[in-house]
């Protein structure tokens, strides 16, 4: 397989590689989906990612060797993207990967054919480097491919030592450069000058796992993980400039350029950067909503939303003024689809996405824009270079602007952003985002991947054990791995099996008990990591040890209640697809022992008889006692007959299904009620929209319920017994008292507005001439915003011709100033508005209005009498 290729698309290069590798005994295997198993990794960040457990032993491979074309998301140099040659978000990486079968000189060998004979690289223009302490790549490449010393350049760890994360999988690396000029020769050669090189092949010699202490332990067997990056390829077979201008991407940058108007050759440096994000973006985004990633402001749907709403805001810097996503994003599915068949099959649910989250931010853009603006020019006018972390969070609160957009534009501007006191402000509101984000304790993961190759994955026995006899693999204090613990310490306990459900699939993990000879360990949680249950929990009684022998029991009270809750949930997916939208899809859930919470993806409010129907619809189907079918089956077969995925979930190729005939079949791993009769009872709680385009229910089932009516007995005996009433005459005294309440306001609203009146007409008494106008400065004791605005316009009324300058202090650290000018006063140039903003500055503050009234605010009370001064001091310099 020879050739020396003038030009090729990428679709051919993808294509080239991964039959040379199949020829070569490889199996071909798609891309692996951006939302990866491993759960230390938001996104899947690089083509070996789904092969992790593999490469930890902790799975067996069906094929010796494989390669494949995987899209990966990296966001971590985002601010790079369209600034630089070949930084993206989105990019594809060929990789050719060995599980114990091949090594270094075989891979070595094929990624020299493959560059020089099958992609025509001359010689002269390879360059190639190895690990510091490699010596045996260093031979392979000099003795065997006889490639020049020269041209061989070692480097050290942070260059040619690869991991995959903190912890893992790692070792050395060899990497192939593309030299653009060798008639600069080989002296002194610098790998980092991406004018001369760039690299295009990383080959990986997997050799060793990483623990979170950053001990090397070797692996079981050695294997072979390489990267070629497609677009980096491109680049250079098409002999294009950068990266952007391939054919992976250019056709998007001149859709965006078409709609806006501009064309990319003949574009400053500016607009050209725009179109390299957008292009970048748009591919990101189409392979993330593929992949079932639905924007929010939590985990991977704040990457989407944050790449959608750059793409928006990019599109508006180059002149774009309405909405175009779903435009470019159509270019991008036109180009990918041969690749990546899901992206047009989903390509309803995209463009939806896209307009949805579009249209939304668009909404905001115009009154955040403006905002940062003014918040720009005041820090300006102000002397500072630093944009206030409580400001950066109302942009971000109110008009939806993420952190980085702010950082951004302040850098644009030459700025900084407080982005301590941004994320003060942020503690008060991930309330909701705690909720929905998983913790993964990197600790004990990083512990359990060292000692994967030593002890057994564990055989779960739930489904039809509550207890089970069982043999201690593991114990970890604080993460670290121990051969016993004491009675009083916190451990994570490993068996090789276990009755206890591990948290999954939305369903918390058991609780119960561990016990042995002396032993008892109460179990608070349990978790999977990896193949591995870790039980967490505490030991009550004796010394554990690895090895023991022990009896696992879970508490049946606490598995009665998450099955009842995780029925429910079932129940409640069926019934929300019959009665509101058969579209509607699962965008989370959480299985508690008490509740449970199901976010599901829909534009809009349930109306409350929808609510209602949706109660009675899963209240009838638990009443009509259907029982549970459960069985395994290929997922071809399982999918064919119509069960429904749920959200996040990975699944072999033989998948759990839950099936309650005639009403609702899942793929679900859960444990669940043999019959629906068992729940009881189901309750709605709440019904509310947590991000664009997601709602929520909590509601309650089976034994929660009667905690649930409990509580709210007692409130209502509470609130009866204090408004003496009878429990069903509450609501009726709650609205006579509600309308009292109102009326006092009202007369407390009047009153205020009265005194301020009075306060004031003491004032005109003070009133001062300045040529041919009156004015009144003056501060106010204990006036609220109305009042003093109403007691500035009584006043400016009855002096004619003049300027009022109110100010007042009505409550601490809160400054009002209101200023009122007659027309004859706005014909000298002077705008209340202007006016009261720059005067309410020397309080901390800011504000305006219209030319004949405003209002201000500050912060610092300390300095209002300066502010009046300096108010009454330019007004009779403007008027005199």
């Amino acid at each position: 397989m020879s050739s020396n290729p003038q030009y090729l698309s990428g679709n051919e290069i993808r294509n080239i590689f991964l039959n040379f590798f199949a020829q070569r005994s490889h199996q071909i295997l798609p891309s692996a989906s951006l939302v990866p198993e491993d759960p230390t990794v938001l996104l899947t960040i690089a083509g070996m990612l789904p092969f992790k457990p593999i490469f930890l032993g902790q799975r067996t491979p069906e094929f010796k060797r494989a390669t494949t074309s995987q899209k990966c998301i990296r966001t971590n140099d985002i601010e790079n993207v369209g600034r630089t040659k070949r930084h993206h978000t989105f990019f594809e990486m060929l990789g050719n990967f060995s599980f114990g079968d091949y090594f270094k000189e075989q891979a070595i060998a094929w990624g020299w054919e493959i560059s020089t004979q099958v992609f025509g690289f001359s010689p002269q223009n390879l360059v190639v480097s190895v690990f510091k302490d490699d010596d045996e790549a260093f031979g392979i490449w000099r003795d065997q491919i006889g490639v020049p010393i020269a041209r061989i350049k070692r480097l050290g760890e942070d260059d040619n030592f690869w991991v995959s994360g903190p912890t893992g999988p790692c070792g050395p690396c060899s990497e192939i450069y593309y030299d653009f000029h060798p008639e600069h020769g080989d002296e002194n050669i610098d790998l980092e000058d991406d004018s001369r090189f760039i690299e295009f092949y990383n080959l990986v010699f997997m050799q060793y796992n990483r623990d979170a202490s950053g001990n090397l332990t070797p692996l079981q067997n050695k294997n072979i993980d390489t990267g070629m990056g497609l677009d980096r390829m491109a680049q250079i077979l098409q002999k294009v400039p950068n990266n952007y201008e391939t054919d992976l991407i250019f056709p998007i940058i001149q859709t965006a350029g078409q709609i806006a108007g501009v064309d990319y050759h003949s574009s400053d440096e500016k607009t050209k950067t725009s179109l390299k994000v957008i292009g970048d973006h748009i591919r990101a985004v189409i392979h993330m909503i593929a992949d079932e990633i639905r924007a929010s402001n939590v985990g991977r749907g704040y990457v989407l939303r944050r790449l959608i709403r750059r793409v928006v805001r990019h599109g508006r810097l180059i002149g774009i003024s309405g909405e175009f996503t779903t435009q470019v994003a159509e270019t991008a599915i036109a180009l990918s689809e041969s690749a990546y068949p899901n992206v047009r099959q989903r390509e309803a649910a995209i463009k939806a996405e896209l307009q949805r989250e579009e249209s939304n931010f668009l909404r905001t853009l115009d009154r955040g824009e403006k905002l940062l603006e003014e918040i720009i020019q005041e820090v300006k006018q102000q002397g500072n270079t630093q944009i206030s972390g409580e400001s950066a969070f109302t942009l971000y609160d109110t008009y939806g602007f993420p952190l980085e957009l702010t950082q951004e534009v302040a850098e644009e501007n030459n700025l900084t952003v407080d982005v301590e006191g941004f994320e003060a402000q942020m503690e008060i509101q991930k309330g909701r985002g705690r909720d929905a984000h998983e913790t993964i304790d990197l600790t004990v993961q990083g512990s359990l991947d060292k000692l994967a190759e030593h002890i057994q994955v564990t055989e779960f026995l739930g489904y039809t054990q509550p207890t089970a006899t069982a043999k201690v693999e593991a114990i970890l204090v604080e993460g670290v791995s121990q051969e016993e613990a004491e009675a009083g310490t916190q451990v994570q306990i490993v068996l090789d099996k276990t009755p206890f459900y591990a948290e999954s699939g939305g369903q918390i993990g058991d609780r119960g008990y561990i016990s042995g000879d002396g032993i008892v360990v109460r179990v608070e949680d349990v978790k999977k990591e990896s193949d591995f249950f870790v039980h967490f929990g505490r030991i009550e009684r004796g010394t554990l040890r690895v090895g023991d022998r022990v009896n696992a029991q879970i508490d049946p009270a606490c598995r009665r209640r998450a099955q009842a809750n995780h029925t429910a949930t079932h129940l409640l997916q069926a019934a929300l697809k019959k009665i509101v939208d058969d579209g509607i899809s699962q965008a989370g859930s959480l299985v508690s022992f008490d509740r449970l919470r199901f976010d599901f993806n829909c534009p809009r409010a349930l109306t409350a008889e929808e609510v209602q129907q949706i109660e009675e619809q899963v209240n009838t189907w638990i009443a009509q006692a259907h029982a549970a079918k459960v069985e395994v089956l290929p997922l071809a077969e399982a999918k064919a007959k119509g069960a429904v995925a749920m959200f996040g979930e990975k699944y072999g190729d033989e998948v759990r299904v839950i099936d309650f005939p005639s009403v609702s079949m899942e793929l679900c791993g859960g444990t669940h009620v043999s019959n629906t009769a068992e729940i009881g009872v189901f309750k709605i709680i709440s019904e509310a929209g947590v991000a664009s385009g997601v709602r929520r229910i909590e509601a309650v089932s089976g034994p929660a319920i009667l905690d649930y009516l409990n509580l709210r007995d007692k409130v209502v005996k509470d609130l009866s017994d204090r408004f003496k009433v009878k429990p069903e005459e509450v609501p009726d005294r709650i609205t006579t008292l509600q309308s009292e309440l109102k009326n006092s306001q009202k007369e407390l609203e009047t009153l205020k507005v009265q005194l301020a009146i009075a306060k004031s007409d003491s004032l005109l008494q003070t009133a001062e001439i300045v040529g041919d106008h009156k004015i009144i400065v003056a501060q106010l004791e204990d006036v609220d915003p109305e009042s003093l605005k109403t007691a500035a316009e009584r006043l400016l009324q009855k002096i004619g011709n003049g300027a009022v300058v109110l100010g007042s202090v009505p409550e601490a650290d809160k400054v009002i100033i209101v200023a009122a000018f007659s027309q004859e006063v706005n014909k000298k140039g002077l705008q209340a508005g202007k006016f009261v903003g720059a005067i309410a500055k020397i309080c901390g503050g800011g504000g305006g209005g219209r030319p004949n009234l405003a209002q201000a605010g500050g912060r610092d009370a300390s300095k209002l009498p300066d502010a009046l001064a300096q108010a009454e001091s330019d007004l009779k310099s403007a008027l005199s």
